[in-house]
């Protein structure tokens, strides 16, 4: 009987499973993270109601039944399904792209793992509450960026982590 070859089959107890699982871990920190403060946002805080915390930032509890800056949130509940599937797909290819990426730039895996944390805890969200809780308001001098929360935070950093993981590479490339 053959034996395969080292490399062929994944190796799920070496150290490149290890670095691996540390992009899941921080996956899951963040989404206890963000789940945890959505939790607290929708317990102690009233809808709509700002509570200011600096003059440029208030906690305000805002439900998103769309994606980004609330698009499609009126578009009468089909959207919710939308996202929903389109967030799984993503978190597949991403919690694929972080095994098989695995070796690659630990700015690479951070970005992804955040992003991933991010996407799951949003959906967490639309598949439970049919909404996503958002809580963190922004402002100044009138002008207010769309509520958001830890999750969009996270993902937010996690594509800038893959963008100058990517300019980095470009560079070492060069050289």
């Amino acid at each position: 009987m053959a034996t395969a070859s080292r490399g062929t089959l994944p190796d799920f107890a070496g150290p490149d499973a290890l670095k691996a699982f540390r992009w899941y871990a921080l996956a899951l920190i963040v989404v206890a993270a963000d789940l945890y403060t959505k939790q607290l946002a929708s317990t102690l805080l009233q809808y709509a109601r700002p509570q200011p915390v600096f003059f440029w930032f208030d906690l305000t509890l805002h439900h998103n039944e769309g994606a980004a800056f609330s698009f499609l949130s009126g578009a009468g509940g089909w959207q919710r399904w939308l996202f929903t599937a389109i967030a799984v797909a993503m978190s597949v290819f991403i919690g694929g792209w972080i095994w098989v990426g695995r070796r690659a730039h630990w700015l690479l895996g951070l970005g992804l793992g955040l992003i991933l944390g991010g996407a799951l805890g949003n959906l967490y969200d639309r598949l439970t509450l049919g909404y996503v809780v958002d809580f963190i308001s922004v402002h100044w001098r009138g002008w207010y960026f769309p509520t958001f929360n830890l999750a969009d935070s996270a993902i937010t950093v996690g594509a800038a982590c893959l963008l100058l993981d990517s300019v980095l590479q470009r560079g070492r490339e060069q050289a």
